[in-house]
């Protein structure tokens, strides 16, 4: 069943390959299910940087935002992640779907610089959906910005 981020890939032009999978409840699971590593499932997180104003960051399974690497990068003070209404009123997906293919809104991407040169797997909007696709390709149809701006996640 189509979704608007796997509309928006069709679009785009780029190859893909759909991975349907039954409910998760962890990172660790997700990979597995997608038969990945976890670095390999990135996490799409909705960060809030204004009033009204949000970016996409795209973080490595394995990783978690650094806060004062992403504000450094921002040159903000302040970042918030919204809570799930709102970030599903901005986006489009409710939290565990979110993914910058087919938002709402065309938020600023940013994503950090290891998920680079290798084949990475995001949600597609819907839960138990993911695509796997060229990380490179991905980047360029998002404009994405890339950059250092996460941990560990143990470090986090």
């Amino acid at each position: 069943m189509p979704t608007p981020a796997l509309d928006a890939l069709d679009s785009s032009g780029i190859a893909y390959r759909i991975i349907r999978h039954d409910p998760v409840r962890s990172l660790a699971e997700a990979a597995k299910a997608r038969g990945v590593a976890p670095a390999d499932v990135v996490k799409t997180m909705v960060v809030r940087r204004g009033a009204g104003d949000y970016v996409f960051v795209l973080v490595p399974g394995d990783r978690a935002i650094s806060w004062p690497k992403l504000r450094a990068h921002l040159g903000v003070s302040r970042l918030s992640l919204p809570d799930a209404s709102v970030a599903r009123q901005v986006t489009g997906y409710e939290r565990g779907t979110i993914t910058p293919l087919g938002a709402t809104t065309a938020w600023p991407v940013i994503a950090d610089e290891r998920v680079l040169a290798r084949e990475i797997t995001l949600g597609a909007g819907e839960h138990g959906v993911a695509v796997a696709v060229l990380a490179a390709d991905v980047l360029a149809v998002l404009s994405a910005t890339v950059a250092d701006v996460t941990d560990p996640e143990d470090e986090a």
